[in-house]
C-alpha cells in the first residue's frame, strides 16, 4: 500500500483531487476557503488544518502535551524571545534542549523566525518584500507557480480553495523569491517550504524564512542542476555505512543511487513525507540545529526500513526497495519514537561537513567544478547569528495587537500604586500624627487637678479642622490611630459639656 503524503494520497497519484462549487464565486470574501470550496462544518478538520483526515494524524502518532506543561514552556520561549541574542551566545544549549522538546504551537512561527534569522533580515531590508512584491515579475516563472500552488496540501483549510488567501500569498511569497534571486528562479520544491512558513507566520516573514532556508541552511538545493542535494546525497550513502552497514550494503548490492529515494525527503525537508506532528517537530529541530537533522531523519527511516535481516526477505531487487522505501511504517514516523531515534544517531555537524569535503573533492575529480557557486552551509542558528551580528532594534518585537499589552502594563502600573500607599500607610503608623484638634494657643494649660476648660466655639480658620460631633464615626479611609484620636476627642468634649 502506498504511503498517503501530507495533503496527497499518494506519491504516484494520477490526478490531484479538487474540489470546486461553479456556483460559488471564488473571490467572495464570506467564509474560509475551505467554506467557499463546498467543505461546511461537516467535513471537520484536525488541530493542524488538515480537511477530513486527508493528513495522517492520528490519536498514535502525535504526543499530547498537558496543559499546564505547555503554559510553563510558552513562558520560557517568551522569555527567551525578549532576551534572544543573550540566550543565544550564553545559553544556547538551553535553547537547543527546549527546540527538542518542541516549541509551543502558539510561539512556533515567532520563534522560526527568529531561529532561522528571518527576523534579523527582516529588519536589516526594510520595505523591500513590499518593492518584490509589487514588481510585475518573470513571466516564464510566474506561470510554473501558478501550475503548482493547487499542489501543494490541497487538503489543508489554508489552501484547498483556488485562488483562495492561502494561495495567494504562497504565489506572492515565491514570485518575490525569483526577483530576490533572479539567479536560481522559482524550484517547485520550494512550495511546500513556502507554504509551511505560512501555515505560522505572514507572508513577509514566511519570505525572510525561506530566503534563510534556501541560502543558508540547504544552499544551492534549488539551484540549476541540483548538484548540491546530490552531493548530499552522496554525503547520506556515507554516513549510512556507519549508522547501518546491512542497509549501505543492500543499497549498493542493488546500485540504488541515493537521489531517487532522498530527494523529496530533503528538498522539502520532510514535509511531505511524515505526519504532520512529527514534521513541526524535525522543523524545530532542524532550524535550531541545521542539515544535520535532516540527515538523521533519513538516516533512522533507511535503518529502520533495510538495517535487518527480516525486512531485506521482502527487497529482493531495486523495485522492491524502492516501494519498501515509499511506504515507510507508520509507527517508525511517530513523533515519539522518531525524535527520539533522531537523537540518538551519533551524527554531528562536524561529521557532516568532514564527508562535505570528501565528497566534494570526489565530484570534482569525477565531474569537475561546480556549476553553480553555493554559499556555504551554516550548521545551525546560532552560527547564522554569529555571522550576521544583528544589532539590538533588529531583534525587538514589533506586536500587532496591543490590547493584552496594554491591559497588562495599566495592571502593574496599579498594582504598583497599591504597593506604594501600603508602604505610605505603614510608614505613616509609625510617625507622630498631630492631633487634628488642637486646643487655642492662647490658652493656658489646665492644672491637673482641675478640669480643662471647655473647647472655644469659635469658626475654625482654613488651616484647622472643624471640631468632631459627638455623633461623629470614623472615616473608612482613616488610620486606626486616627480613628483612637477622634474616639478620645469625643469623650473629652462629653466631659467639658
Amino acid at each position: 500500500m502506498a504511503n498517503p503524503e501530507n495533503g496527497r494520497r499518494s506519491a504516484d497519484t494520477r490526478s490531484i483531487r479538487t474540489v470546486s462549487s461553479s456556483h460559488i464565486d471564488d473571490e467572495s470574501s464570506l467564509g474560509s476557503d475551505s467554506e467557499i470550496n463546498g467543505f461546511t462544518s461537516e467535513r471537520q478538520t484536525d488541530k493542524y488544518g488538515f480537511i477530513g483526515g486527508a493528513q495522517q494524524y492520528t490519536e498514535a502518532s502525535a504526543l499530547d502535551v498537558p496543559p499546564a506543561v505547555l503554559r510553563q514552556r510558552e513562558v520560557k520561549w517568551l522569555d527567551m524571545l525578549n532576551h534572544w541574542d543573550k540566550w543565544m551566545i550564553k545559553r544556547y544549549n538551553k535553547v537547543r534542549l527546549r527546540s527538542q522538546k518542541g516549541i509551543p504551537p502558539s510561539l512556533r512561527g515567532r520563534a522560526w523566525l527568529y531561529l532561522s534569522g528571518g527576523k534579523v533580515k527582516k529588519e536589516q531590508n526594510q520595505g523591500k518584500f513590499q518593492e518584490l512584491d509589487s514588481q510585475p515579475g518573470d513571466p516564464k516563472w510566474l506561470d510554473v507557480i501558478e501550475k503548482d500552488l493547487h499542489r501543494q496540501f490541497p487538503f489543508h483549510e489554508m489552501f484547498v480553495s483556488r485562488g483562495g488567501h492561502g494561495q495567494k500569498d504562497l504565489f506572492r511569497v515565491l514570485k518575490a523569491y525569483t526577483l530576490y534571486r533572479p539567479e536560481e528562479g522559482y524550484c517547485q520544491a520550494q512550495a511546500p517550504i513556502a507554504a509551511v512558513l505560512l501555515m505560522h507566520m505572514p507572508a513577509e516573514d514566511a519570505f525572510w524564512g525561506l530566503v534563510q532556508i534556501c541560502e543558508k541552511y540547504l544552499p544551492g538545493y534549488y539551484s540549476p542542476g541540483l548538484e548540491a542535494i546530490q552531493l548530499d546525497g552522496e554525503i547520506l550513502y556515507a554516513l549510512l555505512r556507519r549508522v547501518s552497514p546491512l542497509a549501505y550494503r543492500h543499497l549498493e548490492k542493488h546500485k540504488i543511487d541515493p537521489i531517487l529515494y532522498m530527494t523529496e525527503w530533503f528538498m522539502c525537508a520532510f514535509s511531505r513525507t511524515l505526519p504532520w506532528a512529527s514534521v513541526l517537530r524535525v522543523w524545530d529541530m532542524f532550524l535550531c540545529d541545521g542539515v544535520k537533522i535532516i540527515f538523521r531523519v533519513g538516516l533512522v527511516l533507511l535503518k529502520c526500513m533495510l538495517g535487518s535481516r527480516e525486512k531485506l526477505k521482502a527487497c529482493q531487487g531495486q523495485y522492491e526497495t524502492m516501494e519498501l522505501l515509499r511506504a515507510i511504517e507508520p509507527r517508525y514516523m511517530q513523533e515519539g519514537f522518531l525524535v527520539r531515534e533522531i537523537l540518538e544517531v551519533p551524527i554531528t555537524a562536524r561529521d557532516v561537513e568532514r564527508e562535505h569535503h570528501t565528497q566534494l573533492k570526489r565530484w570534482k575529480k569525477n565531474h569537475g567544478e561546480l556549476s553553480f557557486k553555493s554559499p556555504p552551509r551554516m550548521h545551525g542558528a546560532r552560527l547564522i547569528m554569529l555571522a550576521d551580528p544583528p544589532r539590538r532594534q533588529d531583534l525587538q518585537q514589533h506586536p500587532t495587537i496591543l490590547v493584552q499589552e496594554v491591559e497588562l502594563s495599566q495592571k502593574l502600573k496599579k498594582g504598583k500604586e497599591q504597593k506604594n500607599k501600603k508602604k505610605s500607610v505603614k510608614s505613616q503608623l509609625h510617625e507622630e500624627i498631630p492631633n487634628p484638634y488642637p486646643l487655642p494657643s492662647a490658652a493656658p494649660p489646665p492644672p491637673a487637678y482641675a478640669p480643662a476648660p471647655p473647647p472655644v466655639l469659635n469658626k475654625p480658620s482654613e488651616t484647622e479642622t472643624k471640631p468632631l460631633h459627638p455623633e461623629h464615626t470614623p472615616c473608612a479611609e482613616e488610620t486606626p490611630l486616627q480613628q483612637s484620636t477622634h474616639s478620645l476627642n469625643s469623650t473629652e468634649q462629653d466631659t467639658y459639656l
